[in-house]
């Protein structure tokens, strides 16, 4: 069999694996395919392109199949849906691996990069970090939600609830008390996981040259660095810096007509965290800008007179994904100079 592009259907268990010769027939259709006896299969083909989904486990099995000499490719799952014959009324493993098969050989197909392990190590840290963090919210909103029941109602401000909640906690009628001092504990304990994992991340940034250049970024902290770097990698990836941009969606977008160019409101396209990142530290560039008077501060200073305080954040929070780009792509070779950029 000349095989010369597979399309895989991933899942936990059962796999479906379509494969297709250079005049595009499917010479290799196997609609299921068991977990132990995928790579065995795949192993034995000659080096060809593999297409996936780009979903729980793709970079794992990117990776091995990398290993064996194949050229694997990862798409978003939402660019392989027109691609399916039947349709969204006939979908099944076999139709989606076929779907794959076709995509992958798109010659303005977007592809996902494929990250290594120690870039997936470092993500781990951030998701489950960022999972705490919404636990804790959770936990907030209910404690407040449940005492309002009884008439109390208290600022949304942890400080200030913590503060003020200990004058109610006796007037709380029955087991009401108990729940919020319950609620209290879980969300202190939140707070020592989280801290904790602040710890493990700055320390992971701080031991690693490259997220060290880019906290020279004013707001890019440890969290940012170590989040970029772990997504981004080299960055060989993107063109150039304002891909990155757009990929976080911090770049307008476009509603053009007629050769008259509207831009809009920004796309809020790709990952949220990294974007909510960048924005939050955009945010602290401007509450700190005091009386700075370094280049980049009277450039940040003077967009926001100018455009308004949420343009300015936007506008900082792209700088900082193009330069992070850069110092990513470049290495040494490109100076950073935050108090002229």
């Amino acid at each position: 069999m000349n095989i010369i592009t597979v399309g895989i259907d991933l899942a936990k268990n059962v796999f479906a694996v379509h494969g297709v010769d250079d005049n595009g027939k499917a010479v290799l259709v196997k609609p299921k395919v068991s977990r132990e006896h995928l790579l065995p299969l795949l192993v034995q083909l000659p080096p060809c392109v593999i297409g996936m989904e780009a979903c729980s486990g793709a970079h794992h099995w990117a990776r091995l199949f990398r290993q064996n000499g194949h050229t694997v490719k990862l798409m978003a799952p939402k660019f392989v849906t027109p691609y399916r014959m039947s349709g969204k009324r006939g979908k099944n493993d076999a139709a989606d691996a076929a779907a794959i098969c076709e995509a992958v050989t798109r010659p303005n197909m977007r592809f996902v990069p494929i990250k290594e392990e120690h870039q997936q190590i470092i993500l781990c840290l951030h998701r489950t970090r960022q999972g705490f963090v919404e636990e804790r919210t959770a936990t907030y909103n209910r404690l407040r939600g449940l005492i309002s029941e009884f008439g109390v109602i208290l600022p949304q401000k942890v400080a200030c609830l913590r503060r003020e909640i200990g004058a109610h906690l006796e007037d709380l009628p029955g087991y009401a008390s108990q729940c919020i001092i319950d609620l209290l504990a879980h969300a202190d304990g939140l707070d020592v996981r989280i801290g904790e994992y602040d710890r493990i991340i700055a320390k992971a940034a701080k031991d690693d040259a490259r997220s060290k250049r880019l906290m020279e970024r004013p707001g890019i902290g440890p969290v940012s660095a170590s989040a970029l770097l772990a997504s981004i990698g080299g960055g060989h990836d993107f063109k150039n810096g304002r891909q990155v941009a757009a990929w976080i969606g911090l770049t307008p977008g476009q509603y053009s007509s007629g050769g008259k160019a509207r831009l809009g409101r920004i796309t809020k396209a790709g990952d949220p965290y990294l974007r909510s990142l960048l924005v939050m530290g955009a945010r602290a560039v401007l509450a700190g800008l005091g009386d700075k008077q370094d280049g980049f501060s009277r450039w940040a200073r003077s967009l926001q007179e100018r455009r308004g305080y949420w343009k300015a954040v936007i506008a900082i929070a792209a700088k900082n994904a193009r330069l992070a780009w850069a110092v990513l792509k470049y290495g040494e070779d490109f100076r950073l100079n935050p108090s002229a950029a």
